[in-house]
């Protein structure tokens, strides 16, 4: 190992508190009576009644979220038998993976022993305290033997990873590299080098997707198991061949496919050569292959290859299977892991795949825009989308084929709640992008000379959240789209400087110069602006050539929205534009107003403000519960601000009686219930936290919303304008994909409101 690594990974592991895992309480511990309901004299209560109805262990204690990683140190890693103490940081390793993947909590057990009945005891008697146990690093052939019996021992999900992971992983990449070279996986010809745990299991999922047996040649380090072989366990002896070949050139003769779990080197070039057209090379042997990547792509340019390595494409990575499978099995409380369930995880992985990537992904890998090919057939272990594909196909296979004691019922809020657990799940967007789906707008985007935004409109088609209109000069946005391979054909390219756009243009700098000209606007000014992205945008939506526009990424927010105000103006009645950003959290959503547009509100600004956000807070199906903050509350302190925000909550509650609404009042207080409830009981926001701040000045707001961001890492969507006529939003310089993304949704069903509001259906503040 590189001394450098060497010396960080001894450090990593040492420095701060030793190891990589903790116990941390999950209830509260700080008074004398939260110890005492803790343990004595409370906690007799659930164990009397876990001792009269057995299930409910998984009522009152976390063995429902629990598993046990399990090792004796035989085969660890690429270290081999280097005893169960030895293996305890890989054991942790893998509790660390099982909490950051899936957020289920791990005890890593090494048990000091190579006795297979010491073993399966142990494993059994401990048993009870987890939902689940994932067997580790034990050597082959006993391994097979071990996991067999402690399934058949417990009712509880069991699985040996060394054997399932990888034939998981590695059948979710067969099921593409099949189907990008148009091969049929019942005529598939497979060489698998290895005979360990993992060769065995791939091939006999692999049977399971249809391969066939006849069709398969393993070899182990002393060559092909044929017929002539003496010296096979009862393991081995179930995939010997019938064919006369004896070695590793032999076998790879003609053959579609090569599978290595074995060791680095094995394969030369000129056994590759040998191989059919478009040849399936798995070289998983870590940290060296079979072969090595660039020598293989080098001796066929036909190949699709995988290997065991984040360096090179499509890595065959354990950690894209365990943690979700386990999820999935457990959240339908599976009494095992069967072959069914492990291919729905397969087939999971598969159709991800296909799928467009996230940019977070391209950005976590260095990389400009995987797509579906010979080099992305197997989804990247930081795709945040894996938990909510995985787990809920093998729970699904679970209770299809009888396994599962908890079936889901509504599989729409199992999913966000998956998403809950890592901190990304969105229900506000979730709910907008439903309504985006439904009626989809025309949205131009007016930067669309830049690959951020041009991902983004690739994944607004392909989840077919919007019509996007790109604004831009045609040859350049064209470049980008080949150069980074995106999937957007046929979407409509409007260039504000082509000649095409005479006419057009014209009529909209003729706009320009009525609404302007006693602004010191002039008609040669008014046709100069309208070259502009910005000014030539807002125009498309004024006269309904779109329905919404999005911008603001690569200019600065005031020269964005300025020619918007001038060009749209706010609806009818409104006196303000204000700004809201949607906070996240991992709990529920917050809304923040005004962080981006006035300075320093009035009392009847604050008044404005409020309606206006409460207005936009109800079309997300959300019940706005308002507080507004401040350093004081109701009347602790005087001062310009605390006054004014006093006498506006006066005129909103005698204006607006059914509006929750209440302040002035500072944050503690308005996130926490408890001891609002306890010091100021009048308040109207009793019986519920505010989920909407209105703050008394910009600097205040955007400040929050900024340290929510960086210090809290929620994800923060915004600035959403309310009050203006039309559907604009303006972006933040630096804005990622995934937020135009969800600013394009909101885009759209902010559009959807205009149409009913210009019809007469609904009444938008």
């Amino acid at each position: 190992m590189d001394p450098k690594i060497r010396k960080d990974a001894l450090s990593y592991h040492m420095l701060g508190r030793p190891g990589k895992l903790e116990v941390i309480p999950t209830k509260p511990y700080s008074t004398q009576r939260d110890l005492s309901l803790a343990y004595t004299p409370g906690v007799a209560e659930p164990c009397l009644e876990i001792q009269k109805n057995p299930d409910d262990i998984y009522k009152y204690t976390a063995k429902g979220n629990l598993v046990a990683v399990i090792s004796n140190g035989t085969a660890v890693l690429g270290l081999g038998d280097i005893g169960a103490d030895s293996g305890k940081p890989v054991m942790e390793g893998k509790g660390l993976l099982f909490k950051v993947f899936a957020d289920i909590d791990v005890f890593d057990i090494e048990v000091n022993t190579k006795d297979i009945d010491k073993l399966v005891e142990t494993v059994i008697l401990i048993a009870p305290t987890f939902g689940g146990i994932n067997l580790e690093d034990i050597k082959a052939p006993e391994c097979f033997e071990i996991e067999d019996r402690i399934k058949e021992a417990l009712d509880i999900p069991v699985m040996h990873d060394d054997q399932h992971g990888t034939a998981i992983i590695t059948s979710a990449g067969l099921l593409n590299a099949v189907e990008l070279t148009g091969r049929d996986i019942a005529e598939l010809k497979i060489v698998i080098n290895g005979a360990g745990a993992a060769a065995v299991s791939c091939t006999r999922l692999y049977i399971k997707l249809g391969v066939k047996k006849e069709n398969i040649i393993m070899l182990d380090s002393k060559g092909v198991l044929n017929k002539e072989r003496t010296d096979l366990n009862k393991v081995k002896q179930q995939f010997v061949t019938d064919r006369n070949v004896h070695t590793l050139e032999e076998a790879l003769e003609g053959a579609d496919m090569f599978l290595g779990l074995s060791v680095a080197g094995v394969l030369k070039k000129e056994y590759l050569k040998k191989m059919a057209k478009n040849p399936i090379v798995f070289a998983l042997a870590n940290p060296v292959p079979e072969i090595l990547y660039d020598e293989a792509c080098a001796t066929r340019d036909d190949l699709i290859m995988a290997t065991g390595r984040s360096d090179y494409p499509n890595q065959v990575n354990n950690v894209l299977g365990f943690p979700f499978i386990f999820r999935g099995a457990m959240d339908v409380r599976s009494t095992k892991i069967n072959d069914e369930m492990k291919l729905a995880a397969a087939r999971a992985l598969a159709e991800l795949a296909k799928e467009p990537v996230p940019e977070e992904v391209n950005i976590a890998y260095h990389t400009h825009n995987l797509s579906f090919g010979r080099d992305y057939i197997i989804p990247k272990a930081l795709d945040p989308r894996l938990i909510m594909r995985v787990a809920p196909a093998v729970a699904k296979a679970a209770m299809e084929t009888g396994v599962a004691r908890k079936p889901i019922t509504n599989w729409d809020a199992y999913t966000e709640e998956l998403g809950k657990r890592l901190g990304f799940a969105n229900p506000v967007i979730r709910h907008i992008k439903g309504k985006a789906k439904k009626d989809a707008k025309r949205v131009v985007f007016a930067e669309a000379e830049n690959y951020k935004m041009l991902k983004a409109c690739e994944i607004v088609v392909s989840e077919e959240l919007a019509h996007p209109v790109l604004l831009g000069d045609r040859q350049v946005i064209e470049k980008i789209i080949e150069e980074y391979a995106l999937e957007l054909h046929d979407v409509e390219i409007i260039n504000p400087r082509g000649p095409e756009e005479a006419e057009r243009l014209e009529q909209f700098a003729e706009h320009y110069y009525q609404k302007m000209q006693r602004r010191g606007v002039t008609l040669d000014v008014a046709r100069e602006v309208m070259h502009h992205r910005n000014f030539f945008a807002p125009m498309l939506v004024e006269h309904g050539y779109a329905d919404a526009m999005i911008s603001g990424l690569t200019r600065n927010y005031p020269d964005t929205l300025n020619p918007v105000l001038d060009i749209i103006g706010k609806k009818e009645g409104a006196n303000l534009v204000s700004g809201m950003y949607i906070i996240n959290a991992k709990d529920q959503p917050y809304f923040f107003a005004d962080c981006t547009v006035n300075k320093n509100p009035t009392r009847e600004q604050l008044i404005e403000i409020t309606l206006q956000t409460v207005y936009a807070v109800r079309q997300f199906n959300i019940t706005p519960r308002v507080a507004f903050v401040s350093y004081s509350n109701f009347g602790s302190n005087d001062g310009r601000i605390p006054t004014m925000q006093r006498e506006a909550i006066e005129i909103l509650h005698r204006d607006y009686p059914d509006l929750i609404v209440d302040g002035e009042m500072q944050a503690n207080y308005a996130l926490n219930n408890e001891i609002l409830k306890e010091d100021f009981p009048f308040s109207t926001l009793i019986g519920g936290s505010a989920n909407v701040l209105i703050f008394p000045y910009l600097t205040a707001g955007n400040i929050a919303y900024k340290l929510m961001q960086e210090i809290g890492k929620f994800e923060v969507i915004g600035p959403i304008l309310n009050g203006l006529r039309k559907s604009v939003h303006i972006l933040q310089m630096g804005t990622s994909v995934s937020e135009i993304v969800n600013m394009v949704t909101v885009a759209v069903t902010d559009a959807q409101c205009v149409e009913r509001r210009e019809k007469g259906l609904e009444k938008c503040y």
